[in-house]
């Protein structure tokens, strides 16, 4: 054989394995695990956000792709089993929410993609080796813990420009968590503010961190949010609103719950990126070639209805940067 039909077989059979693959990949019904430390939502789903994301990008579920879930319901302890049990059910990448659940599915293997949502400072945390370079089989969206962190708090003090003490609730059991309570510590000394820590573990610690502000009652509360906090919000903003206590939250979810105000990135914005994270390891990218992104769009939202029965009047500039006031 010359070298011109040597050339020429070689390029119809590239030609021909790369319809082939094409074919295979088009007929591929791809599986997603979703892991995350909240509580199972009432249709048992993974989020809509996620799901309406991919499907813009072509994914329908039920023909080529599908989701399976698994939920920690805040109970830590829970969460390697039910990330080996997804590892095990052989699913094509892992989406996870929050810190615990992405280093219990970083444990429960090195091979298959995951992609984070909201999982702390991944940097900071050593999820990866740095948020441009994430190196091994993890990427998705960080969040700064302190610039957010400082940010949150400088809100709250021009909300209460009197507060001096500050009583901060976090879920001392999650090392991001910890870390972002590390970094409020700092704001709080640059804003001259004394901060009431309010560590909690598990459900049971949240009526004792209640009753510690009840007994010397703070100027202001900082939450810091994840799922033990989120599952228990009721808890906590029925004890602010009926201790008058004004409070800052990371999420929208609380002020949508009647809290006074929040903080913080736009959870189905982080839902969209996530889907175009999955959509380009599908298609043949390395999650260590991903650089970790940061939140681009957030959230200052305020509800007036609230700031009324705290009694607080709220200054206009702090009005006028908020993107959504409920009233």
């Amino acid at each position: 054989m010359d070298r011109r039909t040597f050339v020429g077989t070689l390029g119809v059979c590239l030609a021909a394995t790369t319809r082939i693959a094409r074919a295979q990949q088009a007929g591929k019904v791809w599986r997603i695990g979703f892991l995350t430390n909240a509580a199972r939502p009432p249709d048992g789903v993974v989020p809509a956000a996620f799901r309406q994301a991919l499907a813009e990008l072509g994914y329908v579920d039920g023909k080529n792709v599908t989701y399976v879930g698994r939920w920690g319901e805040t109970k830590f302890e829970r969460l390697p089993a039910l990330a080996a049990e997804l590892v095990g059910l052989n699913v094509d990448l892992l989406l996870t929410t929050g810190a615990p659940a992405a280093d219990a599915a970083k444990r429960a293997t090195s091979t298959i993609p995951i992609v984070v949502v909201v999982p702390g400072d991944a940097d900071a945390t050593g999820l990866v080796a740095s948020l441009a370079r994430p190196g091994g089989n993890i990427t998705g969206i960080s969040d700064p813990a302190a610039e957010l962190s400082a940010k949150r708090l400088g809100l709250l003090k021009e909300a209460v420009p009197g507060a001096t003490r500050v009583a901060v609730m976090w879920n001392s059991n999650d090392r991001a968590m910890t870390l972002r309570y590390g970094e409020v510590e700092k704001a709080a000394r640059v804003l001259h503010v004394t901060v009431e820590p309010l560590g909690v573990r598990g459900p049971d610690d949240i009526d004792g961190a209640l009753s510690t502000m009840t007994r010397a009652r703070p100027d202001a509360l900082f939450v810091v949010s994840d799922a033990l906090t989120n599952t228990n919000r009721k808890r906590i903003l029925d004890f602010a609103a009926t201790n008058h206590i004004p409070a800052m939250y990371e999420f929208s979810l609380y002020v949508q719950d009647g809290g006074l105000m929040s903080y913080g990135p736009n959870m189905d914005d982080l839902f969209h990126r996530a889907a175009l994270y999955v959509d380009r390891i599908f298609k043949g990218a390395k999650p260590s070639e991903l650089p970790v992104e940061l939140p681009t769009k957030f959230e200052f939202v305020i509800d007036l209805n609230t700031a009324k029965a705290l009694g607080l009047n709220l200054p206009q500039p702090l009005l006028l940067r908020a993107d959504k006031v409920i009233q």
